[in-house]
């Protein structure tokens, strides 16, 4: 029982962190570069595809559902206060 909610944690920690990072992270790296909007809106998009990806990587790469959640919210409310203070 214990390991298929350790699954289910990292399933929605992918899902729900994963998708909080990608769209947090791309939002804050290119509030910092001096970018065009359009061209800044297209490498947000296409940026947040990896950073989605690389969170779902890492979901299921941690040694803990706990690390792994804490590995995603850190850094998505970190994007989150700097896109927010920069924008």
């Amino acid at each position: 029982m214990a390991f298929r909610l350790s699954v289910a944690s990292r399933t929605g920690a992918a899902v729900l962190g994963g998708y909080a990072l990608a769209h947090a992270l791309p939002v804050a790296l290119l509030a910092l570069l001096a970018v065009p909007p359009s061209e800044g809106a297209l490498a947000a998009i296409q940026l947040s595809f990896l950073v989605h990806v690389a969170a779902i990587l890492w979901c299921f790469a941690a040694r803990s559902a706990t690390r792994a959640w804490a590995g995603l919210l850190i850094p998505a409310l970190l994007s989150s206060a700097l896109g927010w203070a920069v924008l």
